[in-house]
């Protein structure tokens, strides 16, 4: 199975659970990066790898167009359905790829991804065709969790993630996430980190497989026993894993000829 066709089967398994999730639907989150595209998001904006549309109903409420992009009919579905129900009619719905945007050069004023990038094969690839569809003058946003800079700790947590969904490839460090923005042509404008608390059977619930988290169950609450925090924080309280995941948001403007 190819990574596209296993990435599209697990979001289509997990789909609800994503849905629904607190750290997905964190108003405030979803409102700083909105916040970010400043002017650049009152005009055609694209959402690339939409999922439930939670950000794309936020860009919709501002924006004079939104194209949301994913992989997954199933995600496309539930984004229409919650844009229909905002009352949203400013947007439109595209099945494919972020390796292969379906887009002309310079069709959008604003290009934003949220939690994409650890499922990309190719991370560059991703970014550099948002880079391509993105006008001169305008603005991509990228905010995704990155994992430590210490190799040992960040192989450990991009190993359980893995386990618990294995569209999962890596999350980057989040300076290797800057040099990737670093591009030529592209200029860092903003940058933020946060933390965002997590209990791991809130987490593993999402993936809707209770075989698969079983041992990645024991293998955390191990670790958290020992003392190993897998770059994530990872404790026991009240007998209850907890962990957190770190974000970081990058917002970059596209020069001008």
């Amino acid at each position: 199975m190819d990574h596209l066709e296993r990435t599209r089967r697990e979001f289509t398994r997990q789909a609800a659970g994503f849905a629904a999730s607190p750290a997905t639907t964190d108003q405030a989150q979803v409102e700083r990066l909105v916040d970010a595209l400043g002017n650049a998001g009152s005009g055609r904006v694209l959402d690339v790898a939409c999922g439930p549309g939670i950000v794309t109903a936020a860009l919709a409420a501002r924006a004079r167009e939104v194209v949301a992009l994913d992989l997954t009919p199933e995600m496309l579905a539930m984004a229409e359905d919650r844009c229909r129900k905002a009352g949203r009619t400013n947007v439109a719905f595209k099945e494919g790829s972020a390796t292969s945007l379906p887009f002309a050069d310079q069709s959008f004023g604003a290009v934003v991804t949220r939690l994409s990038l650890h499922h990309f094969p190719e991370p560059p690839k991703a970014l550099a065709e948002m880079f391509r569809v993105l006008k001169p003058g305008g603005t991509l946003a990228v905010a995704d969790i990155v994992c430590a800079e210490d190799q040992e700790r960040a192989a450990l947590q991009n190993a359980i993630e893995t386990l618990r969904d294995p569209s999962h490839v890596r999350m980057l460090p989040a300076s290797e996430l800057v040099t990737l923005m670093c591009r030529p042509g592209l200029s860092i404008e903003r940058q933020e980190t946060w933390d965002k608390a997590r209990e791991f059977e809130e987490w593993a619930g999402i993936v809707a497989d209770p075989e698969r988290i079983a041992p990645v169950r024991t293998v955390v609450r191990t670790l958290a026993k020992a003392g190993q925090d897998a770059g994530m924080g990872l404790s026991i309280r009240d007998s209850a894993i907890h962990f957190f995941h770190r974000w970081q948001l990058i917002v970059a403007r596209k020069k001008s000829d």
